[in-house]
C-alpha cells in the first residue's frame, strides 16, 4: 500500500485499516511462533503499512502534509 493511496482514504477508513493491519500482524506473529508462517517478509510489509497509516493520521491531526 502506498502513501498516496492512504492519503485518499477518510479518517474512519484509516482507523478501520489500522485495526485490520494490527489484527493481521497479530496473526502473522502467531503463525511465526507456531512455525506455520509461509512468507516471513509479510511481517515487515505489514509493519511498514501500519507506520504509514499512523503517519498520515498524525499529519492530519497536526494539519500538515497534503490533504486530499
Amino acid at each position: 500500500m502506498k502513501a498516496k493511496e492512504i492519503r485518499q482514504m477518510s479518517g474512519k477508513e484509516l482507523d478501520g485499516k489500522l485495526l485490520e493491519l494490527k489484527a493481521e500482524l497479530f496473526n502473522l506473529r502467531f503463525q511465526l511462533a507456531t512455525g506455520q508462517l509461509d512468507n516471513p517478509l509479510r511481517i515487515n510489509v505489514v509493519r511498514k503499512d501500519i507506520a504509514r497509516v499512523k503517519t498520515i493520521l498524525r499529519e492530519r491531526e497536526l494539519g500538515i502534509g497534503k490533504e486530499v
